[in-house]
């Protein structure tokens, strides 16, 4: 049975000159810190710390990428987040990439995110505050940010 997915982040990143390769295109793994800050920004929208030391909080364990039209520098990726049907332990994140101003689907990815106490199944909706499960946050969802720089780290 498939789920539908609710829109609620929407992000847009700079393509930097470095995130290209010798192929002359982004890079595969560009793309993964795309949706990696995309689900930052939107876990810190609800007020989670995604510092370095953070002791909980949610973390993916799985990811995945399908790469449709390559990328390539200078532009603006828009990265939208939708949230799937929750599980008793993960919750199922999907991305759509693409370019600022095109419509076309550059890319999609799914990401599942579980607790960071426990790094396997365990309940996850204590993590994640119901409202946000629910698809009841509008301030997220309605909310879209043009970031002048993009930032690594991990999820």
């Amino acid at each position: 049975m498939e789920h539908k997915r609710k829109l609620i982040f929407t992000t847009t990143l700079p393509i930097r000159w470095g995130d290209m390769d010798a192929m002359g295109h982004v890079n595969n793994t560009a793309y993964f810190r795309y949706m990696e800050q995309a689900r930052i920004e939107w876990f810190e929208s609800l007020g989670y710390d995604t510092g370095q030391y953070a002791e909980e909080g949610p973390v993916i364990i799985n990811a995945s990428c399908t790469f449709l039209v390559p990328f390539v520098y200078p532009g603006d990726v828009e990265v939208r987040m939708y949230l799937g049907q929750p599980g008793r332990s993960s919750l199922p994140t999907h991305y759509e990439l693409r370019l600022a101003g095109d419509d076309r689907l550059y890319a999609h990815g799914d990401a599942k995110v579980v607790d960071l106490q426990v790094l396997h199944p365990s309940p996850i909706l204590s993590t994640i505050p119901s409202a946000a499960v629910k698809g009841s946050i509008a301030r997220a969802a309605s909310r879209s940010r043009v970031r002048s720089s993009s930032s690594g780290g991990t999820t």
